[in-house]
């Protein structure tokens, strides 16, 4: 089973990071496959929503700006199972998780009969709140909505903040084991 642990913190040493770092070394950890991500090294630029809202990505599910994000949705989408990890800014994923997010969502829209490359594939979620831990369940609830729209299995939705950080790592390690399990 091949993996994605993708994390979207510009700080390499903090929360995020430590969370993203837990769940790859327990997927590893029962012979795994892994393929860590971190958006924020990537050059990936917002929706434009462009030809009035779906340009090519409704039809083809292919985003036609020339970034990061084709290579990245050709590799996401040959995953099996995937840990998203975000730090959580003003109640909502950070500002590259959310490009990510958004650009997918198009292209992996479920239209009707047609399903997605992501349908029924498990993600686990992670939302890392290094300040207050004000915003976590919100940021959560976004996470939840976009995968139901890309049709992902919901494996679990995990909030760490820096509070709690100890025993959280223990069991984002066992929630990204269970995911592979």
């Amino acid at each position: 089973m091949k993996v994605m642990v993708m994390h979207s913190s510009p700080n390499i040493d903090g929360l995020t990071a430590a969370a993203a770092q837990a769940a790859a070394a327990a997927i590893r950890g029962v012979g795994q496959e892994v393929e860590e991500v971190r958006l924020n090294d990537l050059e990936l630029c917002g929706c434009k929503a462009c030809n009035n809202g779906w340009g090519t990505c409704r039809e083809t599910q292919q985003c036609c700006q020339d970034d990061a994000f084709p290579e990245l949705h050709r590799r996401f989408v040959a995953a099996d199972a995937f840990v998203l990890v975000t730090p959580v800014y003003f109640g909502e994923p950070s500002e590259s998780m959310k490009a990510f997010m958004d650009r997918l969502r198009r292209c992996e829209a479920t239209l009707g009969a047609r399903p997605g490359g992501l349908a029924g594939k498990p993600m686990l979620m992670v939302a890392a709140a290094g300040g207050s831990g004000n915003g976590t369940v919100n940021c959560l609830r976004m996470m939840e909505r976009w995968m139901e729209h890309i049709g992902a299995k919901k494996h679990d939705f995990v909030g760490i903040t820096r509070f709690i950080r100890g025993y959280r790592l223990a069991q984002i390690a066992e929630a990204a084991k269970a995911l592979v399990s």
